[in-house]
């Protein structure tokens, strides 16, 4: 956690294996006040961990119904032990905090998840030049037309000018005029190919699975 710069956000989901307890008496800048029953050790080890890393227990901060914090139940035992962690500087950013029931995780634990919104800057996109195709040269009429369109552009002459800027520019015009230019535009990078009706069926299978298997 030292090594991570200041600035940059953090959060952490654990098994953290114990109880940070209900109020916030003494720790109101790292916990809410809907905590879960008596802190214990492990809980005390959570708490001093956020302290020292200016960090928040999130599960804390929102009143939830108990079937919404509880994330650990076997037998008669049913306890929050999974915990997610922000820094406080980011709570403001964070709108909700909560256990989701029924999800495909193994039976003991229940996926906890909290609600956080970012403001995303709008990368701007530099200016693509387009480019003339010159891959057509390699084509021997596209050459050849480009050297006729060339040397009547030219004027006819043999020997090029010394003025290079200028008979550059006749170039590049020849070339676009012949060879043609690109868009400009870069292709989009769609890796959607693989979400098809199969993978839903079999997402959807597997949580009717789970549903059954924790109903049993």
């Amino acid at each position: 956690m030292e090594s991570i710069p200041t600035g940059e956000r953090v959060v952490i989901v654990a098994d953290f294996n114990g109880h940070v307890g209900e109020g916030n008496t003494g720790d109101e800048e790292v916990m809410g006040k809907f905590g879960v029953k008596e802190r214990n050790l492990e809980g005390q080890m959570v708490v001093d961990f956020a302290k020292r890393m200016d960090m928040a227990v999130l599960n804390t901060y929102f009143q939830k119904r108990e079937e919404h914090r509880v994330t650990y139940k076997s037998g008669g035992r049913r306890t929050p032990v999974d915990y997610i962690l922000c820094r406080r500087g980011n709570l403001k950013e964070i709108s909700d905090c909560k256990v989701v029931v029924g999800e495909s995780v193994p039976r003991q634990h229940r996926m906890v998840v909290c609600r956080m919104t970012l403001m995303v800057c709008k990368k701007k996109r530099s200016k693509i030049e387009k480019k003339i195709k010159c891959w057509k040269l390699k084509k021997e009429e596209c050459c050849e037309e480009f050297r006729q369109n060339l040397r009547q552009a030219l004027g006819g002459q043999v020997v090029l000018p010394d003025d290079w800027e200028s008979t550059a520019e006749v170039i590049r015009e020849t070339g676009r005029k012949v060879l043609g230019v690109s868009s400009g535009r870069r292709k989009e990078d769609k890796e959607t190919w693989w979400w098809n009706e199969e993978v839903q069926d079999s997402i959807q299978r597997k949580r009717l699975a789970k549903k059954k298997w924790d109903m049993d």
